[in-house]
């Protein structure tokens, strides 16, 4: 079988390769073609880019969220069957996986194929909202609104938050988010962001915050906002500490929690309150864009060609304003 993946081959260089590989599943494994697999924009282009606290070395293969449907079957599978609709979490950009029955999700009735590829990505910020315990009426404030933020943001308003207030550099952004639901949208070049959100917040400071970034600039932004005794999950993977914070006067004096909130982090085998499992989470996600509460197609900005692969992340990797939602059309590979 010829099966298509992206590969990172060295430093900004990205191609996509074809291989030879068996098509016939093991006992316990499945056989799926892919339909479409999601950019996770910030961690593939840090590790393009070779950052600290990547996997640092060459090639690398991205991706990791996808959905597609099953071809074959491998000896003892019985919860799946050719024709079935799944997500493949951690599997990578590829046209076609081979992986073990237990690692796949059947993707729920009502929910598109398009917006099902967005399942993994967008247990992310589940957990980041999650370690917050946000309760009905506090406020929450979402800093950087790449896909990450633009669910971080959704999640926080259906969690009973008021106001989502939300900061990000592009216009763009700010705009979608607000049309997504958030109540207010500012930019951090815009005088002194602290001061506008103690003034959308009744002068106490937002009540947590989910940090997307990773930037430790936007982490003293957020330890700025926060109300005392405010929570602060760090959704974004920090790459480079850079900026010096004082945090007796930030943290320790005011008693703000610093919550970690890699998906490494999250529950491993049984949900409970602040951390579910990604299988959890998923059901979550396919039941709220079931019932249209959850948006994911205004967050998708480009359907492309794998083929595009190269062009596609030169663009995220150099643009000022790089497209937010991208995902990989692999019904395009002939």
């Amino acid at each position: 079988m010829e099966v298509s993946y992206v590969s990172f081959d060295g430093l900004k260089t990205v191609s996509l390769r074809t291989v030879e590989e068996r098509d016939s599943p093991g006992p316990g494994e499945v056989l799926v073609k892919s339909d479409y697999s999601a950019v996770s924009a910030g961690t593939e282009c840090a590790n393009l880019l070779a950052l600290p606290n990547t996997h640092g070395s060459f090639p690398w293969l991205p991706g990791y969220s996808s959905s597609g449907r099953v071809l074959r079957v491998g000896e003892g599978v019985t919860d799946f069957e050719p024709g079935n609709r799944v997500i493949v979490p951690w599997a990578g950009h590829r046209s076609h996986f081979l992986r073990p029955a237990s690692r796949l999700v059947r993707i729920n009735d009502g929910v598109d194929q398009l917006d099902a590829s967005f399942a993994h990505i967008a247990a992310f910020p589940f957990l980041g909202v999650r370690k917050l315990r946000v309760e009905i009426g506090q406020s929450v404030m979402v800093i950087g609104m790449g896909i990450l933020g633009q669910f971080a943001a959704q999640i926080a308003r259906l969690s009973g938050a008021i106001p989502v207030i939300v900061s990000d550099m592009s216009p763009g952004r700010r705009e979608l988010a607000l049309r997504l639901g958030s109540d207010h949208a500012l930019s951090p070049a815009d005088g002194d962001i602290a001061e506008k959100v103690k003034e959308l917040t009744g002068g106490k400071g937002v009540d947590s915050i989910v940090e997307v970034t990773g930037k430790s600039i936007a982490l003293q932004q957020a330890l700025e906002c926060v109300a005392e005794q405010g929570r602060i999950s760090l959704l974004g993977c920090t790459r480079i500490s850079d900026t010096p914070i004082d945090f007796y006067q930030y943290v320790h004096r005011r008693g703000v929690s610093l919550i970690g909130a890699h998906t490494f982090s999250r529950a491993k085998v049984e949900s409970h309150t602040g951390a579910w499992t990604e299988k959890d989470d998923y059901a979550t996600f396919f039941r709220l864009v079931a019932a249209g509460r959850l948006d994911v197609r205004s967050i998708v900005s480009e359907i492309v060609s794998p083929a595009m692969a190269s062009e596609i992340y030169g663009r995220l990797v150099e643009e000022e304003n790089p497209p937010v939602g991208v995902v990989l059309d692999w019904q395009q590979l002939a």
